[in-house]
């Protein structure tokens, strides 16, 4: 099993990521933004800033402040009501009457409406957290009792619902010797991100990077994202201790082989290329993304591969574009095509647990696997299933 150091990445200045959808000053003067960064763009600012060449492993990316890590809030809550799949249920419920396309998930209702507040209640409460801490990520894996100061913002530390400020950030090229801007290229707008202070982003790393990284000059300065900024690279102990507490309790529950929550906690990309016919009978390749894993099967559509039909439901949000490069035949960096991730905070309701396909050896051969196993994509805690009022 790999061993992973984290790293906490104190940012010097704003930070810009731009998303994977197409852009042009000429065709859009928007540049479309994403924060936190994706795996990739960690990867490629270790690899460039502190020329470490071979493979890296990496865990993340998440938020940190005050010496522990941030988790995305799970999407299967509403306010402090837990979702539950219709199929799960107790016979007498209202929802269990119920009816649902049978090759699709089974929705999802408030079991439990005790927590449930109205508009004006949630108003003078003030604004639920999107990211979670360590410490109630840990209570959550373990069912036990959230209080209502575990959802809400901490008005102290945290910037409403995240800890970040949205700067929009104006870019201008003029004509030579006018004051115009230039028609094709001179203008575009981006978005910026400020991390509230006392707030960073937190990555682990193998231990071969890790030793690369302990041999460089100090302090470890990195370039991460658009306009060259930087962020400070520093071990974090205290973020190790975290992590293997959370892992612990995640492999304990998974070993249960009960029914089981899927807590995503970083994006998941889940891809798969197929075959398509056309009317002239000839075949070709496209790769289809979805929100959920392809090696998942639905628990109640007979396909003939019971070993594989676990999946009950799925609480998600929009897809993450994705875009990175690769080397050619001709070792040539050529743009990546654009994937669709999962976003970080997907929630897989299962009969029973069930690795993915990324994460089993058998499979680690496979080039389109290991990335994403690699760059800590679709990484996921395990939490038991106690009953629609847990």
């Amino acid at each position: 099993m790999t061993e992973f150091f984290w790293y906490k990445l104190t940012p010097l200045d704003v930070l810009m990521f731009r998303d994977a959808k197409p852009f042009s000053p000429q065709e859009r003067a928007w540049a479309g933004s994403v924060f936190p960064p994706n795996n990739h763009a960690i990867a490629g600012a270790l690899r460039s800033s502190f020329d470490i060449n071979g493979n890296i492993q990496i865990k993340g990316t998440l938020l940190s402040c005050d010496e522990k890590l941030y988790f995305p809030r799970p999407f299967n809550y509403v306010s402090q009501n837990r979702l539950t799949p219709i199929a799960w249920l107790e016979p007498n419920h209202p929802s269990k009457q119920m009816l649902w396309d049978k090759s699709k998930p089974v929705p999802l209702v408030i079991g439990d409406r005790g927590n449930h507040d109205s508009d004006e209640d949630k108003h003078k409460k003030g604004d639920y957290r999107l990211f979670l801490p360590s410490d109630v990520v840990l209570r959550l894996l373990k069912n036990e009792a959230l209080t209502e100061k575990d959802w809400l913002v901490n008005q102290d530390r945290e910037k409403k619902d995240k800890p970040w400020i949205v700067e929009t950030r104006s870019h201008n090229t003029l004509q030579d010797g006018t004051r115009q801007v230039k028609e094709s290229d001179g203008y575009f707008v981006e978005n910026a991100a400020r991390l509230v202070e006392g707030w960073g982003l937190a990555i682990a790393v193998d231990k071969t990077t890790d030793a690369k990284l302990n041999s460089k000059a100090k302090p470890l300065v990195m370039r991460l994202g658009g306009e060259g900024h930087r962020v400070l690279l520093e071990r974090c102990d205290t973020f190790d201790k975290q992590w293997n507490d959370l892992q612990k309790v995640s492999k304990t529950n998974f070993e249960k082989g009960d029914r089981s929550l899927a807590y995503m906690v970083t994006n998941g990309v889940f891809e798969r290329v197929t075959d398509r016919g056309t009317p002239k009978k000839a075949r070709y390749e496209r790769s289809v993304c979805r929100p959920y894993p392809w090696e998942w099967d639905l628990a109640d559509v007979d396909n003939g591969s019971s070993d594989r039909q676990v999946l009950v439901s799925v609480a998600t949000d929009k897809p993450v574009p994705i875009s990175c490069r690769f080397r050619n035949a001709e070792n040539e960096s050529i743009p990546a095509p654009q994937v669709f991730a999962a976003p970080a905070g997907s929630v897989y309701y299962l009969e029973r647990p069930a690795e993915l396909w990324q994460n089993l050896p058998e499979y680690m051969q496979k080039k389109s696997l290991k990335v994403w196993h690699d760059l800590g994509y679709a990484e996921m805690f395990w939490i038991n299933y106690q009953g629609e009022n847990s």
